[in-house]
C-alpha cells in the first residue's frame, strides 16, 4: 500500500511540508537526530526475584 504525501505543516518548526505522515518536517528530523543521537548502551539490572509472601493458590493446593 502506498501512502502519498500531503501538504501539510511541520508539528515542530511550522514551515509547510510535504508529509506522509503527521510530524516533523526532513529538516527537523535531521536536526534531532544530529542533536539527540541513538547511542545503543548495555544497561546493568539485578536479576528479579519474587517477593516471599507471597502464598500458593488455595485451589491448586486443595486435597480430593
Amino acid at each position: 500500500m502506498e501512502l502519498a504525501a500531503f501538504d501539510t505543516t511541520c508539528m515542530r518548526c511550522g514551515k509547510p511540508a510535504q508529509l506522509r505522515f503527521a510530524g516533523p518536517c526532513p529538516d527537523c528530523v535531521a536536526e534531532l537526530d544530529a542533536r539527540f543521537p541513538g547511542v545503543a548502551r548495555e544497561v546493568e539490572a539485578e536479576e528479579y526475584v519474587p517477593k516471599v509472601n507471597v502464598t500458593a493458590n488455595a485451589v491448586a493446593l486443595k486435597d480430593d
